[in-house]
Parts: C-alpha cells; sequence; structure tokens
C-alpha cells in the first residue's frame, strides 16, 4: 500500500509541477505579448512622428512658394496700376480735346430718312 500511495504523490507531484511549469509558460507568454504590444506602439509612434514631420516639411514648401507666388502677383498687379495710370495721364489731354470738339462743333444736318411733307 505505501507504494501505491507514494505513486499517487510522486503522480500528484509531477502533475502539480506541470501545472506550475504551464503557469509559467503562460506569464512568459503573456509577458511576452505585452512587451510586443509596448514595441509596436512605440514603431507606430516614431512612424507617425516621421511621417508628420514629413507633412510639415512639404506643406511648408507648398506654402513657402504659394507666399512667393502672392508675392509676384502683387508685384505684377501694382506695376499694371502703375502703366494704367500713366497711360491715363498720357493720354487724358488728347482725350479731352477730342470729346469738347465734339460737343462745341455741332454741325446741324438733316437725316437722310427726312422726307418733306409738302
Amino acid at each position: 500500500m505505501t507504494s501505491q500511495s507514494q505513486g499517487i504523490q510522486q503522480l500528484l507531484q509531477a502533475e502539480k509541477r506541470a501545472k506550475d511549469k504551464l503557469e509559467e509558460a503562460k506569464k512568459r507568454k503573456g509577458k511576452r505579448l505585452k512587451q510586443a504590444k509596448e514595441e509596436a506602439i512605440a514603431e507606430i509612434d516614431h512612424y507617425r512622428l516621421q511621417r508628420e514631420r514629413e507633412f510639415r516639411h512639404k506643406q511648408s514648401n507648398i506654402m513657402g512658394s504659394q507666399g512667393n507666388l502672392s508675392t509676384k502677383i502683387e508685384e505684377q498687379t501694382t506695376e499694371k496700376i502703375r502703366d494704367v495710370t500713366n497711360s491715363f495721364h498720357k493720354y487724358m489731354e488728347n482725350v479731352m480735346k477730342q470729346l469738347l470738339n465734339m460737343v462745341y462743333d455741332i454741325k446741324p444736318e438733316i437725316h437722310s430718312n427726312y422726307r418733306d411733307a409738302v
């Protein structure tokens, strides 16, 4: 009987050791999963920061070129306004003379479609 009880005790101890090893393996697996998750999160954050940095760089290049474009447009507009103003001052006197001559020099004529009522 004692050998049977010793055999049972050994089986119980072996079962306990197996259970302990299984629990330890589960803990290690959980720990590895947690570590992998943390590494993945860190990698994602690093990638996100890198992409945001690239986006800001591209955005600043585009916005910078738009700033230059608006400056060029402003310069062209100023130049055109200056040209129109110069043209106005250059031709104003001649145009006014022509208009006044047309108003002052009225030549009365009978219209070609006019019929005598007589």
